[in-house]
């Protein structure tokens, strides 16, 4: 039987023992094995602190997410195999959706995070800076650094995949190496993931491993720096968090343990309103998705009393029309336990809940395609503790399986009370159309839980589900769930950075954080900012704009044009015991003016104004008052562009207007996106010719079998097409990958130079050369490149066929032949 290798060290390692043997959970038959005896623990966690950390951590937060964004697509083109493997951990297809291409996203999730919100620096500066002396010449502000250690996460059997990679997606994205300890059942699909995780290639040497069965001493080996993220039952995780080298070390540790998670009807959800029937269907999908091995399941249903056997009856109807049995049966909709372990755990705590409440329900006991002899099969079980408030076995046990105890409550104010007996849950639902009764409720209850979902007939259709964590919200809960955070959007990365305060002058800070402070030095030059791309802006860039003096017919004007009439701006005889000595003018208008005066009319790199972080204004500025504007770069953001967007970059701009006393009136913080320069060549004829002067006859090919003047007339041939010359009869892509062809046509990524042009002879033979010499097809490929010039300024809504890329418009054509210039003109040396 195949053992499980472990991936330590940089290698794929096998244990030396006799290993846990690990079952299909449907036919019983044995998959594989688990062992990590005689690996070296101690060298696994020095190598992710030494050069696990020293990769990771050296890349920016903007590098990293692009990382996970990779690792996401790799593996989703290979998501068949996983789910073959899943179905033998008893997960039907929805379960195994859930679990892996939920872990894809929660990558993606974060990978977009990043691209949209995170610095491309390997620091985060988190808040703003504080003034921290009466002249400004001495600041502080905080940062954030991934800290230095190692994670180790251990993860539970029910999500194989999710379970890895939700951890991974913070700490990867934070910069920390961490080393993935799965539970040995189902680890034989967490070992599959993570094999291709490794061969793509994208992940750094040192910033994951993976040890496969028993943690042995592990944890013996963390010190100050490392973290432990823990998920699986309290008992374990109390046990884990006390150990002498976690307890007594500057190690974080995070759990998020057992929970004994609450639905809870609204007093008015009675039988025939919408939120009754979604009740209904959110506990039965609650108590059989994986069949019930979530860590967010429903545990207690909570009911008004006079709704216990209307709720009992529809519940029971709706656990009868689920079938159970083989998860690759279309008839099936829930699937086995994990494991026969797991099965024995669970009806033990079946029998304990059944010392104090009664079980009402306990399905229908036929299989799809399966049987309770071989499989870890388990029907439905629904209990009924009828006195809540004296009954605690229902608040105490949680069994881990398609298990739920029905509970009566006669006022919001029980309901709040009996959630809350939890001892601290990751999630409690309310199922009202009742304002008052949800307000209520939530708020009571939410000392308890780390999650409040509310649903009705407002949000039912786009309702993520009561038990479905999401990356951008935290999951953790208080008390029994663990007292842990996890995801929580990039709150879910603090616990693996390192805050420090950072105190100097404004230079210094501006040198540190890259961001620029108000008081720190300008840099003035002849190039107005707005000229330049994105690159090429640095931090600290500035302009000074000549003065504008602001008249009454301004201030009327602005009034008239925005339709803001305020008495401040339009009515002098209404200021007594006001702080205006006259009509003043609109905040608005002087930041309108400001803009006014520091934009650059010309057409350049900055393409939109992106939007306002943030605006004061702290003097009234008067008729006769001349107003002088400071524009300065304060930060760049690095930004992901989809689609068939320019490639560019956010760039946050300090506004400081002063008036004629140097009194500052305005500061204010815009964004713009500026375009990245493009590596392709410019189209202008004077430019193409310049590149072709270096073209002689033995110009040799870097790449290919063209000659200088087959290149030449290839490169003529397609300006033609693009002038219709001839019409190209038929394009060579599917219709259904067009778009995402047409749309490479705008970022910067280099044509392929292995690309084999689909209307060239097959054979790799090359066409019959049209001019007489090199000179006579430069000539006429410069001359159609002027007549292309001319032909779209003057049919510039001209769309012609291409034979890759399809019909392309007057700016897709400009953007082909440049990438396609280049392209050949790198092939010779020219470039």
């Amino acid at each position: 039987m195949e053992k499980l290798k472990n991936y330590i060290y940089g290698q794929w390692i096998e244990g030396t023992g006799a290993g846990i043997p690990l079952y299909n959970a449907v036919t019983g038959e044995q998959v594989a094995v688990s062992d990590t005896e005689g690996l070296n623990f101690e060298q696994a966690l020095d190598y992710g602190r030494t050069v696990g950390y020293k990769n990771l951590s050296s890349m920016t937060f903007y590098d990293r997410g692009e990382m996970l964004k990779k690792v996401a697509l790799y593996l989703l083109e290979r998501k068949k195999k996983y789910y073959e493997l899943s179905y033998k951990t008893g997960a039907t297809h929805v379960d195994s959706w859930v679990d892996i291409e939920g872990g894809f996203g929660t990558f993606f999730t974060y990978s977009g995070l990043a691209k949209r919100m995170l610095p491309n620096t390997p620091f985060w500066v988190d808040g703003d800076t504080q003034k921290i002396s009466a002249n400004g010449t001495h600041l502080g502000t905080h940062i954030l650094t991934p800290s230095e250690g190692v994670s180790v996460q251990i993860n539970a059997y029910n999500f194989p995949v999710w379970g890895m990679l939700e951890k991974l997606s913070t700490s990867l994205l934070a910069g920390v190496p961490s080393i993935v300890k799965p539970s040995p059942f189902g680890s034989y699909l967490t070992n599959v993931v993570f094999q291709d995780m490794i061969e793509s290639g994208v992940l750094p040497e040192g910033a994951v491993q993976l040890v496969c069965g028993e943690p042995g001493n592990i944890l013996d080996y963390v010190q100050d720096g490392d973290s432990v993220l823990f998920t699986g039952s309290a008992t374990t995780g109390r046990k884990l968090k006390s150990l002498p080298s976690v307890a007594g070390n500057a190690v974080r540790f995070n759990m998020e343990a057992d929970s004994l998670n609450c639905s809870i009807l609204g007093l008015e959800a009675k039988p025939g309103t919408p939120e009754f029937d979604l009740f209904i269907k959110e506990v039965r999908n609650e108590m059989t998705t994986k069949a019930g091995q979530k860590c967010t399941a429903i545990r207690r249903i909570i009911v008004p009393e006079h709704l216990i056997g209307d709720v009992q009856n529809a519940l029971s109807k709706a656990l009868d029309q689920t079938k159970i049995g083989n998860p690759l049966s279309r008839e099936t909709r829930m699937g086995s336990l994990v494991g026969r372990q797991q099965y024995e755990e669970v009806l033990r705590k079946v029998n304990i809940l059944k010392s104090e409440t009664e079980l009402v329900y306990d399905g229908k006991h036929e299989l799809v395609d399966a049987s309770y002899e071989n499989g870890a099969f388990m029907s439905p079980k629904l209990f009924l503790n009828d006195k809540p408030f004296e009954k605690n076995i229902s608040h105490d046990v949680e069994a881990f399986g398609p298990v739920s105890t029905l509970m009566p409550y006669k006022d919001a104010e029980e309901a709040a009370a009996l959630a809350k007996r939890g001892k601290g849950s990751l999630v409690g639902s309310i199922v009202s159309h009742d304002e008052n009764f949800i307000a209520e409720t939530s708020w009571k209850m939410a000392s308890q839980h780390g999650r409040i979902f509310v649903l009705n007939r407002d949000n039912a259709k786009e309702s993520t589900g009561h038990g479905s964590p999401l990356p951008t919200l935290m999951h953790g809960g208080p008390g029994r769930a663990g007292g842990g955070e996890e995801m929580g959007g990039l709150s879910g990365l603090h616990f693996f950075l390192q805050k420090t305060a950072i105190q100097g002058s404004p230079d210094v800070l501006k040198a540190i954080t890259k961001i620029y402070q108000q008081g720190a030095e300008k840099k003035f030059s002849d190039k107005h900012p707005f000229q330049k791309y994105f690159e090429e802006v640095e931090v600290g860039d500035s302009l000074e704009t000549a003065g504008r003096t602001v008249t009454e017919a301004d201030i009327v004007n602005f009034s008239n044009v925005s339709w803001d009439h305020f008495y401040a701006h339009t009515d002098a005889t209404s200021l007594t015991g006001t702080i205006f000595d006259k009509t003043v003018a609109h905040g608005y208008f002087i930041l309108s003016a400001a803009a006014g005066l520091f934009v650059s009319g010309k057409k350049g790199p900055v393409i939109a104004n992106y939007g306002l972080e943030e605006c004061s204004f702290f003097k009234p500025v008067y008729a006769g008052d001349t107003i002088t504007v400071y524009l300065t770069a304060k930060e760049k953001i690095n930004r992901g562009v989809k689609g068939r967007n320019i490639p560019s970059g956010v760039v946050k701009w300090l506004v400081e207007v002063v008036n004629q006393r140097d009194e500052v009136v305005c500061v204010a913080t815009i964004l713009t996106l500026v375009a990245k320069q493009s590596p392709f060549i410019d189209l202008s004829v004077k430019n193409v010719q310049k590149i072709l002067s270096g073209l002689t006859e033995s110009t040799p090919a870097l790449w290919g079998k063209m000659s200088p003047q087959q290149m030449i007339e290839h490169l003529e041939q397609g300006v033609l097409v693009s002038l219709g010359e001839p019409e190209a009869d038929k394009c060579f892509t599917p219709e259904e990958h067009l778009e995402k062809w047409q749309d490479s046509l705008y970022n910067h990524r280099a044509m392929p130079k292995d690309f084999t042009a689909p209307f060239l002879p097959q054979d790799g033979s090359l066409p019959e050369l049209i001019h007489k010499n090199l000179d006579a097809a430069k000539q006429s490929f410069i001359d159609n490149l002027k007549r292309f010039v001319v032909y779209y300024k003057e049919n510039p809504q001209a769309e012609h066929m291409n034979f890759v890329f399809g019909k392309l418009n007057k700016e897709m054509w400009e953007l082909m032949h440049k990438k396609h210039f280049t392209h050949h003109f790198e092939q010779f040396g020219l470039i």
